[in-house]
């Protein structure tokens, strides 16, 4: 599952010990997504120039190179060995992944915290940030790429064009976000969780990140509920902003908006229907249809 050709590769060194890592490669492949994504080079410089400077984080980057033929890029990370993805996790799962799902609400939340004073940062210029064209653009293709649906989801029309929907995540204040902080994109291994796929970081309203690891119907509500708490408490210790909820709500507004306006075969595609229901939902409880 990767838009970018990828491999672990075993080496031996000089004195006899074996090594793995995780290569990631370019070779002429892309995905924009309307500007939500980066590519290879823009994820090496979140980690040389986000995510190095965090002490302890893993997976490492080992290095980056340039082909000078082609001048497509490889992205060189330590290799998390006998790791499993916390959406994966099948052994001990009553247990563990609840465990996992917490641990990495808790450790987003902390990320938010500590770089929300460094989003004007010189060396992080090249961040992607989230604007009212970003949002509006998502509302509007979903809207296009649902016309066959309209009659059946009559309300869409309205709240796609309107700007009320994403107010609330401009006026939160910004941080940097990992973009798309799903269990598939943190690894487990042990007790501990690495955190992977920073292509899409950006400077945006955390509440996304939290919105996009408890989205779906597959986790239970005390999942939910624990990340929820979780990140409340390690974001804001002393007690979370009065409208975090409107926010959080806005954030899971957007994410169904992401995903339905990102290929028009994607929206009409019936496992993503209920995404329309969740979406009515979420509009109403900020009281927008």
């Amino acid at each position: 599952m990767s838009t970018f050709p990828n491999e672990i590769v075993t080496f031996q060194s000089p004195e006899g010990r074996n090594r793995r890592v995780f290569i990631k490669y370019q070779v002429g492949q892309g995905h924009d997504s309307y500007g939500h994504r980066g590519d290879i080079p823009y994820e090496i410089e979140v980690y040389q120039h986000l995510l190095q400077t965090l002490p302890g984080f893993r997976p490492r980057c080992l290095g980056a190179h340039a082909d000078p033929r082609t001048g497509d890029f490889a992205l060189f990370l330590e290799y998390v060995y006998r790791s499993v993805r916390v959406s994966d996790i099948v052994w001990k799962r009553a247990i563990r992944q609840p465990e996992a799902m917490t641990d990495a609400a808790r450790w987003i939340a902390k990320f938010h915290a500590a770089h929300e004073g460094r989003i004007n940062d010189p060396s992080l210029t090249f961040l992607k940030r989230y604007d009212e064209d970003y949002y509006r653009g998502w509302a509007r293709r979903t809207c296009e790429f649902a016309r066959p649906l309209h009659g059946r989801f009559p309300w869409l029309i309205e709240l796609s064009s309107s700007d009320e929907w994403f107010a609330p995540l401009l006026q939160e204040r910004p941080t940097i976000i990992h973009g798309e902080f799903y269990a598939k994109t943190v690894l487990l291994r042990n007790h501990r969780i690495f955190m992977v796929d920073w292509e899409s970081a950006a400077v945006a309203a955390g509440e996304i990140d939290l919105a996009a690891l408890t989205e779906g119907k597959h986790w239970p509500a005390n999942i939910v509920s624990s990340c929820e708490n979780a990140y409340l408490l390690a974001r804001w210790p002393e007690g979370a902003p009065s409208n975090f909820q409107r926010t959080f709500a806005a954030a899971r507004i957007y994410l169904h908006f992401r995903w339905l306006g990102e290929q028009p075969d994607w929206t009409i595609r019936e496992k993503n229907l209920s995404r329309f229901d969740h979406l009515h939902t979420a509009a109403k409880r900020l009281g927008l249809i």
